[in-house]
């Protein structure tokens, strides 16, 4: 069994998906808009938004749509995203990237358990925790 990210980005899934090919390398694997579902499946208007995409990030596929569209402010409360890179140096590109038009709620800091460990909301309102494990510095 497996446990896979499904985001809601109500409206911005596009915008969310340029972000994270530029900020992260992710790989659009599929995407599907609305108008290609079932006739009558699709609202007036969201046409050209999201239904499904399959973001792939590292070695992990993430899950994104528009969902309902309907505009409203994003509100991910509860949940983070986690983000494990090998080197502390592309963990600092990778939490720089994501808190771009973000907000930083832990800069990155030497804990006990990572050289480099931070904690950032994204322009989308996704929590994100980057941090090098110390078995890769370890391994590297």
């Amino acid at each position: 069994m497996q446990v896979q990210s499904y985001l809601m980005f109500n409206g911005r899934c596009e915008e969310a998906i340029e972000f994270y090919k530029k900020a992260l390398g992710a790989k659009v694997e599929m995407m599907m808009r609305f108008k290609e579902a079932q006739e009558g499946q699709c609202a007036p208007g969201s046409e050209n938004k999201i239904m499904h995409s399959a973001l792939k990030i590292g070695d992990t596929v993430v899950m994104a749509s528009d969902g309902m569209a309907q505009g409203q402010p994003l509100e991910f409360k509860g949940i983070s995203l986690t983000l494990n890179p090998k080197t502390e140096a592309e963990c600092e590109r990778l939490f720089n990237a994501l808190a771009d038009g973000g907000q930083v709620f832990q800069p990155l800091i030497k804990t006990f358990f990572s050289p480099k460990f931070g904690v950032v909301s994204d322009k989308f309102s996704v929590s994100w925790m980057v941090l090098v494990e110390q078995e890769m510095v370890k391994a590297a």
